[in-house]
């Protein structure tokens, strides 16, 4: 099974969400089938086959979640993310900001899911491959 250094190694080469597809190919070809990020603090539980679970340590001190989701606002921070305007950090505390407090990314379906903290999904979208 693979483990959080070879993950943290592939993570490792994005600089903005431009290069996300590229991690996600990498991942995947490891092992994994999913995982989950909690914008909290950053730590993210990555699964495999066969029940397998594993679990990143926090990345940053704990960010405030907002409350109320702002769905307009986080697609705005989301689009200049991914044209790589911004980096990771800022990226979640954008997410944050705007009340996402987790996304929750399938390899299989190839989708990234983004939840509020009383998790509504407020943005289900496709994960572009390279």
């Amino acid at each position: 099974m693979f483990t959080v250094t070879q993950i943290e190694l592939a993570h490792a080469k994005v600089k903005s969400g431009a290069d996300f597809p590229h991690y996600i190919q990498e991942i995947k070809t490891i092992g994994v089938s999913a995982f989950e990020t909690w914008v909290l603090d950053s730590h993210t539980v990555y699964f495999g086959e066969n029940g397998f679970q594993t679990k990143s340590a926090p990345n940053y001190e704990a960010l405030i979640i907002a409350q109320e989701s702002n769905k307009e606002l986080f697609r705005h921070y989301l689009k200049i993310h991914q044209q790589g305007e911004s980096d990771y950090f800022t990226f979640c505390k954008h997410c944050a900001e705007t009340g996402i407090e987790k996304w929750f990314v399938s390899l299989d379906k190839m989708t990234c899911t983004y939840f509020d903290k009383v998790k509504n999904e407020v943005l289900v979208e496709h994960v572009p491959s390279v």
